[in-house]
């Protein structure tokens, strides 16, 4: 396990690429692992060789992302505040950040328990439920995912504020031991104890509260400079006010996708639950380039953080430039493969074999590929905003790529194009949001050449 001391020294000190690398690579693992997550219960309900079944997951994964979103308000908001601070040194005030982070998730969990449970009849038939079959299968599974809200919330809160403080590799352990759980559980609860969805929602829930019993255990260790101690708990001193504006960007594009993804639904179920199973399996196979992507950009954050609480703007920009090219090249590489193999990739997960979900899910992959290349060096520019604590290009990126930009796109081009027009406005709206986040990078950094503190004058 890394000293403290060493954690700050790859902030601080360490070449850009071999600290791009030690942050990044496993971040990318977790984010890989997070993939594998999303992705089993899918696979494993496949394996009931019901459409009904796998629709309902895909029906109910928005639901699933709400939670991610919560964790994300204190996790992403409390991490970039977190690596700030460090640059700034002002070490003491990383634990008071950080049991505010813990505990506010905690409770949000709690809350989006209660709500879910006492919706949960409307809530389904808002997702797009289109049968009896359906709704019974998302009942189950909802039901459980609720019961587990606290412990989601509080894992992916947690995971975040210790990748914040630089321990990237504990980070990814709880997110493993997590995720290895849920695997080995998945096949367990849905087919042999017959459980069906509502098994691998339990499975889901009982992976999460194995990464927090981690998570507790390494804070509680005495090698970190966070704290889980409720007598640090403190909502002044700015702490509230610098962590949730630059989470709920993040926390936005999360409720986002999941507003987008029951959008999505709702379009697409006019072509039936062959066209929604398949957009399910399209979506959760995609997540993987995307998430890898981004796994590089949030690896990044509390570097650029630190750099930018440091004032080093050259080495902030360095770590940029590095990212983006890393990025680029495996999105290429990525997008490459899925082109390929589509057909291959969309029935490892057709447990069926129907082949108008096949037909569908290849359409609909190589749709979401069109900007595969790109999407990283939009995700970096995206997470160097949130560790600059720069909160509104965050949000505005958030609110276009899975609303202002995406939904209109949605509407327009599903009335010109159909079918194939609701697959393309995903991709399409990210390049756009792409060329919008270098303007406004660009915006930021000719604001800051005006300051000495940041770009001092040479002689």
């Amino acid at each position: 396990m890394a000293s403290k001391e060493k954690r700050e020294k790859i902030f601080s000190s360490y070449p850009i690429p071999k600290a791009v690398a030690a942050l990044a690579i496993p971040s990318v693992l977790s984010s890989i692992v997070n993939v594998i997550y999303n992705m089993a219960d899918t696979y494993f309900v496949s394996l009931m060789k019901d459409t009904n079944a796998t629709a309902a997951v895909s029906l109910t994964m928005p639901v699933f992302l709400f939670f991610v979103a919560f964790g994300n308000i204190f996790g992403v908001g409390g991490s970039a505040y977190i690596s700030r601070s460090m640059g700034e040194g002002k070490k003491d005030k990383v634990k008071k950040i950080s049991a505010f982070a813990v505990f506010s998730s905690i409770l949000s969990g709690v809350i989006l328990l209660t709500l879910i449970l006492s919706l949960i009849k409307p809530l389904i038939v808002a997702l797009g439920s289109t049968g009896d079959e359906v709704y019974g299968y998302a009942y189950g599974y909802l039901k459980y995912i609720a019961l587990g809200g606290p412990a989601i919330v509080t894992s992916i809160t947690a995971g975040n504020l210790v990748r914040g403080e630089g321990a990237a590799k504990e980070s990814m352990t709880g997110m493993m031991i997590g995720t290895i759980t849920n695997i080995i559980l998945d096949p367990i609860m849905i087919l042999a104890l017959d459980m069906g969805v509502a098994g691998a929602a339990i499975a889901t829930v009982i992976g999460n509260i194995a990464s927090v019993v981690y998570y507790a255990v390494y804070l509680m260790k005495g090698n970190s400079i966070l704290s889980c101690n409720p007598k640090r708990f403190a909502v002044n001193d700015g702490i509230a006010r610098n962590v949730i504006p630059i989470g709920i960007p993040a926390a936005i594009n999360n409720l986002l996708m999941s507003f987008s993804n029951i959008i999505l639904n709702n379009f697409i179920k006019d072509y039936g639950e062959a066209a929604v199973a398949a957009l399910g399996i399209a979506m959760k196979v995609n997540m993987l380039i995307a998430f890898v992507q981004m796994g590089i950009g949030i690896g990044i954050q509390p570097l650029i953080g630190y750099s930018y609480g440091a004032k080093n703007m050259q080495r902030l920009k360095k770590a940029m430039g590095f990212t983006m090219i890393c990025t680029a090249i495996i999105g290429s590489v990525l997008t490459v493969i899925y082109i390929i193999f589509s057909s291959e990739i969309i029935n490892a997960f057709n447990g069926e074999g129907n082949a108008q979900v096949t037909e569908y899910g290849v359409k609909i992959l190589r749709a979401l590929m069109i900007s595969g290349p790109f999407l990283g060096i939009m995700f970096t520019f995206n997470f160097a905003f949130q560790g600059m604590g720069k909160s509104v290009p965050s949000l505005i990126l958030s609110l276009g790529r899975q609303g202002l930009v995406f939904l209109p796109l949605l509407v327009i081009m599903s009335k010109l194009s159909g079918f194939d027009g609701i697959v393309y406005a995903q991709p399409i709206a990210d390049l756009a949001c792409l060329v919008l986040a270098a303007i406004m990078f660009a915006i930021i950094n000719s604001k800051l050449k005006k300051d000495p503190a940041f770009y001092p004058k040479r002689d």
